[in-house]
Order: structure tokens, then sequence, then C-alpha cells
């Protein structure tokens, strides 16, 4: 009987093991984390790691609108200036030896004001510093009442509040790490930090004083744990999902596009009963962007600028060159998925009405042969290859330079390239974010207009809609002003993005969103 009872307590220890080992979820960031201090998650990679780890007053559901977190409740003044949060007494920080052995304590309000000024804090020199250039003021009521003031009215401004920089970090911690808090995080998150090697492995172990609960009031995360690992390149990354060694894969590669999916975007037999794919908008337009100051005649040509719009056809590319994931931009800048996006006030493919545009430059300019330079990175060459052959059926010359995406960047940012391929991913789900870039004080270097695009009616509407209250007024006008700068044709529209993402079978509770979160408090593994 006692050596029954042996074998029935080996057998339950290594069942328990086992389920144990099976509630960690392994991802790969071919991209190197740069920070876990939220101060500095600018980047995707930064972003998904650190938001396992801290929370902020108030976060997103996967339909954009915006939920409590840490703040249980708000209230705004009648003339929309000014917010106050009443913040939950039960979240906690993770563990640390700074709060006493072995102990934690209770986030306050001033936790809060702590966090935002360092947000503020030239010093730290944190890229979200901009995410409070509208406020006047914030300041701790008292332990659970904090409250911001605004300088003028700001309808998204709720929204720009989820971004992981507004996350609340803990004074005493913070100030003992310095700029070693990077790899040292202590947040309240539903994971806490556990080890990291850097570009090898990071792990995360579940926070199991984690304040929040499913709809059934069981506690939140459900896995044990977080793995990530750092190859480089997504043809490994994929190759270990199909092994069974990740769990999750997200976006699709030129690398592997074509051995998972078919030419109509649906998984291959032999992946339909062994992975998941999750499909949705996705908040990024990419784009060709002119730059509106150049001295080069082509490009300040409105018919050589419409020209190019209407020469390609931004449907087969999709399939071509994506497996038909991606939405064709037929619409402006905003894209499908965002209130005042348009479909109809784009370009379609009409190559008769390019040929004639260009012949018609030719004719009023004296330039026989055009020609344009697409500036791009290698991610990107063959979408630029397949406008090139389009355009030059038209009898427009086109030339293409790959250069790294460090020197894209500075690049475009100083005024250096005549035209090149971008992408634009909402900061926060608004309107305003994407049309940001065509304010004309918002120019580049100092701002995201890398176009220099400059409209009086423009800066007219883009200022009238701080103020607008009514949603949709507002919306009108994000509309009006898309389809401006349409008319004016700074950009190129190619595609609205989609968010794909592929698990194996026994992952649950992923879910998908429209700002491309990877959000694992909710994932369960069977």
């Amino acid at each position: 009987m006692k050596f029954i009872l042996i074998l029935f307590l080996l057998f339950f220890a290594c069942n328990s093991k086992k389920d144990h080992s099976t509630q960690i979820f392994r991802y790969n960031e071919h991209k190197n984390i740069g920070s876990l201090d939220p101060a500095f998650a600018k980047d995707n990679a930064d972003i998904w790691a650190v938001n396992q780890l801290f929370n902020g007053l108030v976060q997103m559901d996967e339909h954009l609108n915006v939920q409590p977190c840490i703040a249980k409740q708000w209230q705004i003044s009648q003339d929309a200036l000014t917010y106050t949060f009443s913040l939950r007494n039960d979240v906690f920080f993770h563990k640390h030896d700074l709060f006493g052995k072995n102990a934690t304590r209770t986030v306050k309000a001033s936790d809060f004001e702590y966090s935002f000024n360092r947000l503020l804090d030239k010093q730290i020199a944190s890229p979200g510093s901009w995410v409070l250039n509208k406020v006047e003021s914030f300041h701790a009521i008292n332990d659970t009442l904090f409250q911001i003031t605004l300088k003028q009215p700001f309808p998204a401004f709720l929204g720009l509040l989820t971004m992981k920089y507004c996350s609340v970090v803990p004074k005493e911690i913070v100030s003992h790490y310095k700029s070693e808090f990077r790899s040292h995080p202590i947040g309240t998150g539903p994971f806490k930090f556990k080890r990291w090697e850097e570009n090898i492995k990071l792990v995360f172990r579940k926070n199991n004083h984690y304040f929040e609960t499913d709809e059934t009031g069981q506690k939140l995360p459900y896995l044990e744990a977080v793995a990530i690992t750092f190859l480089p390149d997504k043809q490994s990354e994929f190759l270990q999902f199909a092994q069974g060694n990740l769990d999750y894969v997200s976006g699709l590669d030129a690398s592997y596009k074509d051995e998972i999916l078919t030419a109509k975007g649906e998984l291959r037999e032999q992946y339909a009963n062994k992975v998941n794919m999750l499909r949705g908008p996705y908040l990024n337009t990419e784009y060709l962007a002119f730059y509106m100051d150049s001295n080069v005649p082509e490009i300040q040509s409105a018919l050589l600028r419409k020209a190019v719009n209407l020469g390609f056809d931004r449907k087969k590319m999709m399939i071509y060159l994506r497996n038909g994931i991606g939405i064709p931009a037929y619409g402006g800048f905003i894209p499908k998925g965002l209130p005042g996006f348009n479909e109809s006030i784009g370009f379609t493919y009409q190559p008769e009405t390019s040929k004639q545009l260009i012949e018609q430059f030719k004719a009023e300019t004296g330039i026989k042969n055009p020609e344009i330079t697409i500036t791009t990175t290698s991610n990107y060459l063959s979408f630029c290859e397949f406008i090139q052959r389009e355009l030059q059926k038209s009898g427009l010359i086109v030339h293409i330079d790959v250069i790294p995406a460090a020197t894209l960047k500075d690049a475009k940012a100083n005024g250096k390239l005549d035209l090149f391929r971008a992408s634009w991913v909402a900061d926060y789900p608004d309107a305003e974010n994407y049309l940001s870039l065509y304010y004309s004080k918002n120019f580049a270097p100092n701002g995201p207009n890398y176009t220099h695009f400059k409209n009086e009616q423009f800066d007219l509407w883009y200022e009238q809609a701080f103020t607008e209250t009514n949603t949709l007024k507002r919306e009108n006008l994000y509309t009006k002003m898309d389809s401006l700068v349409m008319s004016k044709t700074p950009i190129v529209p190619l595609f609205y993005d989609e968010v794909v993402r592929f698990t194996r079978k026994n992952v649950e509770g992923l879910g998908i969103n429209p700002i491309n979160l990877l959000d694992l408090k909710y994932v369960k593994k069977n």
C-alpha cells in the first residue's frame, strides 16, 4: 500500500510539473529589445514586453475603447479641460527588497505624479515626453485621486494615456537603479521580471498579486511565464514556430508567406490542423511620400504626382506580394478602421489617365524623359519594383535606391529624399494622429511632417478639430482634411495593413486589436 502511495505521489508530481511547464508562452523578437523602462517604450518589441510588466491609469480594449485600469473611474469637467481619476486601492508593485524584505506597497496618486514628471524630465530624455504636450498641469489630490488639466480641449487625450509611456513606476526603485531601471523593471503588470540575457532570452513570471480578474472572478493571468527569444531573422523564427518551439508568430514575411498561405490568404492544408490564423485591421498606412520642398521638377509637378497615384494596380500588388493580406489604399491617409476614413477620396488604377498626365507634363516642361527615384529599405524592395514596372509602362522612368532603415529615417527627417517609402502606425487611435503629418507647424525634423506639406485651409481645419467636441462634426473635419491632402498629392497611399497572427492550436485567448498590442493576461495553453 505504501509503495502504491509513493507511485501515486510521484505520478501526481510529474503531471503537476508537466502542466506547469505547458503554461509558458514562447515567442521571438527578431529585433532586440532596447529597454524595459516604459519611458522608452517606443518600438513594438519594447512596447510588447513593457505591456506585460506595467499598467497605466487606463487601457485600450480590442475595439479601441478606453477602459479603466489602475483608475477605476474618471470625471471630465464641463469645459473638457480637467480630468479627475479615482484610483483603485488594491494595486501593488511587484515585490522588491527596497520596499522591505519580501515586501511590496500599493500604488498611490503620487506615483503617477512622479512618473509623469519623469516623462517630462529633459535629463531622462524620454521619446514619449510629447504625450504630455497638451497638459497644463497634473497633481495628486490625495492617495487615490489624480488630476490632470489640459491647455486646451483634446478629445483624443484618454487614448493618449493608454500608451505605455504613461505607465506608473515606483520612485524608490527608479531612484536606486537610475538608468539601469531598463533592466531591473518593477511595475504592477500581470507578469514580473525574472531574467534577461540580452539578445538571447528574456523571461517573465506570473504576478500572483495582480489586481485584474476575468469575467468569472478568476485572477489573471492564467499563464505561469513568458519566454522571449531573439532569433535575428524571420525565416528562423518561422521554422521554430513550425517545429512547435514557439507558440506565436506575428506578421507575414516574404521568407515564409507562400509556405503558410495560399494566394488567397488562407492557411495551406498542412498547417490548417496545427495553426490558428487571426486577421484584422491594423492602424498602419503604408505609403510613398514626396518631399514638397524639392527642387526636382518631377516632384514639384502635381501632374506627375497624380500620374504616380493612378499608374499601378494596388489590388494586384496585394495579391502578388502579400497573398491578399492588407487592404488596397483607395482612400486617403487615414486607415480603414478609424473614424474619418473614406474609401472614395483616393485613387484607383487608371493607366491611360496616368499616361496622359505624363505626356502633358512632357509637353508643358519640355522634359522628354521624366524620371523619379524611390528610396526604400530592402524589406519593401519588391513593392517598389512592382510600382517601377507599372509606371514605366506609362512613360515614367523610375529608379530605386535601397538604403538601411536608420539611414532612411535620418534622411527623410532632414529633407534629403525626394520620394521615399514610409509607414505610419497609430500612436493613439484617433485620426488626428495621422493628420498631424500634414500640419505646417510640424515640419520635420521638429515634427512628423516629412513631406513639408503646407496648406492654410488644412491648418485651419486641423486647429478647429481640437476644439470640436461633437464627435460626428470632428470626424467630418478629419475626412475633409484627408480629402484635401489627397487632392494635393504629397503622398501615394499603397495599402492599409492588417494584423496577422499565427498561433499553435493549443493557444487560447490571444485575441487581436487594430494597434497590434500584445496582451497576454487572458492567454491559456491547453
